[in-house]
């Protein structure tokens, strides 16, 4: 079918006239006329009758005059989304977070994007640092949010630091440690309240006990999230070594107590990674764009 010559007609038939189609089109009436009568053979049927000084439809071209219309009206849904899409107004993100970022940082940055940006799907998943890496090389996820030490990474990947936080050794107020001075080695003599293995913050203390020559924590209570070992610090049981992020609130409340480990200035950092060589969709360039202009949210 020829879909230039069914414009026309839907033209025609939406104006009522060819000499307002004329006008609509910037073609000569003559040569819509052509095009017409070049389509009504094509078809094998008449689209219009004539009627008074002008024509109207046949009762073949009032049905194909209400097909035409759903056509060209999803036509420019198609223009619309097409649009949208370029610009970054619709479309999806698959987005990896590690836990601090995802629970302190992601729900005030997607917030503020959603405001803009209302069609764009979001799918965001929580998981430890190894396997946001792993499903961003996997091509599961369109970028990660890390939060955690700077590490080398794959030649496949870029990272970009958004900023960067302390990390507080924390106990309960009433701890004979809170807010004292002490040694690395006495300070791993408490027990530990941590995440799973694979957690950075976990990796980094470890690592942490390895520079120093300090045997390493007891890991007496392990929790998959970090509200619940926060919780148990809380309560008074042990310690955790874990982002100011995460904690500061609880301790300018006097809910936690920071350890102050002699010669022990640590600093995690909050990194954005995507795949090199590979462009993102408009949409994640405006997310990333958003959070380079608001980095630091708490």
């Amino acid at each position: 079918m020829n879909l230039h010559a069914l414009r026309l007609f839907h033209v025609i038939a939406s104006t009522g006239s060819v000499t307002r189609a004329s006008e609509t089109l910037n073609i000569s009436q003559p040569a819509i006329t052509a095009q017409i009568k070049k389509f009504e053979k094509e078809l094998s049927f008449a689209l219009f009758k004539p009627q008074g000084r002008g024509i109207a439809l046949t009762d073949a071209g009032e049905e194909l005059a209400l097909l035409a219309k759903r056509l060209f009206a999803v036509e420019q849904q198609i223009e619309q989304f097409t649009q949208d899409y370029v610009n970054g107004t619709n479309g999806s993100i698959r987005l990896a977070a590690t836990y601090l970022p995802a629970h302190f940082l992601i729900p005030t940055w997607i917030a503020k994007f959603k405001q803009q940006y209302e069609q764009v799907e979001m799918v965001i998943t929580t998981t430890n640092s190894s396997d946001a890496l792993k499903q961003l090389l996997n091509v599961d996820v369109d970028m990660a949010i890390y939060g955690g030490i700077t590490e080398a990474y794959p030649d496949t990947i870029r990272t970009e630091e958004l900023f960067q936080d302390e990390l507080w050794f924390v106990v309960a107020p009433h701890h004979p440690y809170a807010n004292q001075q002490i040694s690395l080695s006495e300070m791993m003599k408490e027990p530990f309240v941590m995440r799973e293995e694979g957690s950075s913050t976990r990796e980094r203390l470890l690592s942490l006990c390895r520079t120093y020559n300090t045997p390493g924590p007891t890991i007496s209570l392990q929790f998959n999230g970090l509200h619940e070992a926060i919780q148990a610090v809380i309560a008074g049981y042990g310690a955790n070594f874990v982002s100011s992020l995460v904690v500061r609130e609880y301790v300018e409340r006097g809910e936690l107590c920071r350890v102050y480990v002699e010669g022990i200035l640590l600093k995690n950092s909050i990194a954005i990674c995507t795949r090199k060589n590979e462009p993102l969709s408009a949409s994640a360039a405006n997310l990333i764009q958003m959070i380079r202009q608001n980095p630091y949210t708490m």
